[in-house]
């Protein structure tokens, strides 16, 4: 029976020239600890790996293995393969016509400590859309986040632990994942 296909997503890293984590060393490192069939996408850090051991021994051994290589210990958010597969399923805007970089999944670790969607939803500009759940905050932003007021003050309404990435990013971590 194969080990179980975790993607593993940092937050805060090799961006702004702060939290350095080559992703060809990382690869490395999480090798040298056990964990099988390593493999990274895009210096933002996102890993794809095979490992029997559950999401808070992972955590632990990860974020361990990180903080003794390279100094610092960035948040790491875990998802099983089939988790990952259920999100992208249940997106409510998998079928609206902007993809890509226009639909992000902000992928929430732990209980959401506030969540003002009123206050969020009068953000709202540019035909933007957003759904929360227990697992994920879904934004739909045709016109990108650059610009987006929704995004520029999202942490005054909404306070969790989270990452984001774009559709794009999460469909390519899902179509590596099946190509084994």
């Amino acid at each position: 029976m194969s080990k179980p296909l975790w993607v593993g997503l940092f937050r805060g890293i090799n961006v702004g020239g702060n939290n350095k984590l080559p992703m060809k060393e990382l690869a490395a490192l999480l090798t040298a600890e056990g964990l099988e069939d390593v493999r990274t996408y895009i210096a933002s850090g996102n890993i794809l790996f095979r490992s029997a051991l559950g999401i808070e021994a992972l955590d632990k051994k990860i974020g361990d293995a990180v903080e003794g290589k390279f100094g610092f210990r960035p948040s790491l958010f875990l998802v099983t393969y089939d988790h990952l597969e259920k999100l992208l399923a249940t997106n409510p805007y998998r079928d609206r016509e902007a993809q890509g970089k226009g639909q992000h999944i902000f992928f929430i670790k732990g209980p959401v400590k506030l969540a003002d969607l009123d206050g969020l939803a009068a953000l709202k500009d540019n035909g933007e859309d957003f759904t929360l759940t227990d697992e994920a905050f879904f934004l739909y932003a045709p016109e990108g986040v650059g610009r987006s007021k929704l995004v520029e003050k999202m942490g005054k309404y909404l306070k969790a632990d989270m990452t984001a990435r774009n559709l794009n990013t999460v469909e390519t971590l899902r179509d590596m994942a099946k190509e084994g």
